[in-house]
């Protein structure tokens, strides 16, 4: 339970503490740091990831107190950290998320927090966690109520960019006034940017995780200066304060899901029913002429065969569910640059017809779902049953995958050593430890 004093986002975000957390929402936030850091590894030798870097060295520099970014060691300000650790970690789509919030809420949240701890250097590990915490807790409610409360679909730094503002003014000391003040400001900068836009037509804007983490890092210094921007409207309007009214009681983290692969989540119930298909009965690509896939709208949009760069490949349906076919799983490797060309995943993809069925608009967003159909060369023609990705909170990965899935992102970048000690200081969080190793760690260059 919380302290008597909470009654309101404002008192969870500054008195929550490390022992009203419990232990397996504190497990739950070491599992989704160790994915976070696992793609973000991935993810670091993208070119969106170094050109989001660069950009950060030279155009948000470190002024009198910097801070180094998700694995490279160049100072920059804490917003240019927060900027390109989000754009980092979402260069490869492969991070938790939630179901109602239709986007990533760790992406933006955790490159926030890792500016703050070193810009203000806190390097208690049971506060680190206790913030992480926080940040998912507020920042899935503001996904939720923003989804809610208008008609856009926007992208995930909108709401991102207010849980980083809470965790920002909790770092800094401020009053509960200044922590309204932050979340405000967070709102209104927020990049309420159109997610279908890249979903149509891929590129590196991808969620906004990282704009919005930048705003949220802002937003908290603003704040602290004597800028104002109450309210939040999303976390104080009367239309959605029953989201906020169970803080500290539901704890919604253990809603994420978790990725097996490193495509947009709408892809993946077919990666997978396709998939089961193959193994069930024994089909390798060659024995392929036609794929037929049923699902979702937004799904169908995820439409590109033939992407010619990593992003496309990433919102590509038809590419990844080929590519998962030829290679028999789907990792980061297989949506790189180099591995775009391949003629047998470019012709199974191009083979692909994609199909809405309207039960599963329906069941949208609460269940992702699809149907595959494969047609192969001597006549057969074999059908999955409707299927759902695994990794949501119905169907979980268990912590031996989370752990695998870790070092199969983590470990072609940064080796087998470092990826270990990594993991073994995550899951030491909260031991009373100094945060510091696992900082240098997660910050120094690949």
């Amino acid at each position: 339970m919380l302290p008597p004093t909470t009654g309101s986002p404002v008192d969870f975000v500054l008195d929550l503490s490390y022992s009203d957390i419990p232990e397996a929402t504190r497990q739950f936030a070491r599992r989704c740091l160790l994915d976070l850091i696992g793609v973000a590894a991935a993810g670091s030798s993208t070119p969106m990831s170094i050109a989001i870097r660069k950009h950060a060295v030279e155009q948000l520099a470190a002024g009198g107190n910097g801070v180094s970014m998700l694995f490279d060691s160049r100072p920059v300000s804490a917003m240019g950290a927060a900027l390109a650790g989000g754009m980092t970690i979402d260069s490869m789509d492969a991070h938790d998320g939630h179901k109602l919030t239709k986007g990533h809420v760790g992406c933006g949240v955790l490159p926030g927090l890792l500016s703050f701890t070193q810009a203000e250097a806190r390097f208690d590990d049971r506060e680190f966690l206790t913030a992480l915490v926080i940040g998912y807790e507020l920042g899935t409610r503001a996904g939720i109520a923003l989804h809610a409360t208008v008609d856009d679909y926007h992208t995930s730094g909108a709401w991102v960019s207010i849980a980083v503002a809470a965790l920002g003014a909790r770092a800094l000391g401020l009053s509960p006034q200044q922590t309204r003040e932050a979340m405000g400001i967070a709102e209104y900068h927020g990049p309420r940017s159109q997610m279908m836009r890249v979903i149509d037509s891929p590129t590196m804007l991808k969620d906004g995780s990282g704009w919005g983490a930048m705003a949220g890092v802002s937003a908290a210094y603003l704040a602290a200066d004597g800028f104002t921007g109450a309210p939040a409207i999303t976390v104080e309007d009367e239309q959605v304060v029953s989201l906020w009214s169970d803080l500290g009681e539901r704890w919604r983290i253990h809603e994420q899901y978790f990725k097996p692969y490193p495509v947009c989540r709408w892809a993946q119930p077919s990666v997978e029913a396709a998939l089961a298909l193959c193994r069930a009965h024994s089909i390798v690509s060659n024995d392929i002429d036609r794929i037929e896939v049923a699902t979702f709208h937004e799904a169908k949009r995820l439409s590109t065969p033939l992407p010619e760069n990593t992003e496309q490949a990433q919102y590509s349906l038809p590419f990844a569910t080929a590519a998962a076919i030829v290679y028999g799983d789907l990792g980061p490797e297989q949506v790189s640059e180099q591995a775009l060309q391949h003629p047998e995943v470019r012709r199974v993809s191009s083979s692909m017809v994609i199909m809405e069925e309207d039960q599963f608009n329906h069941e949208f967003p609460a269940r992702r779902l699809a149907r595959a159909t494969l047609l192969t060369k001597d006549g057969q023609r074999y059908q999955s049953e409707v299927t759902e990705a695994r990794g949501d909170p119905e169907a979980p990965l268990d912590n031996d995958e989370i752990v695998r899935k870790f070092h199969h992102f983590a470990d072609p970048s940064l080796g087998v050593g470092r990826a270990n000690q990594i993991e073994a200081q995550v899951q030491k969080l909260g031991s009373g430890e100094s945060l510091k190793a696992l900082i240098d760690n997660i910050t120094s260059n690949i």
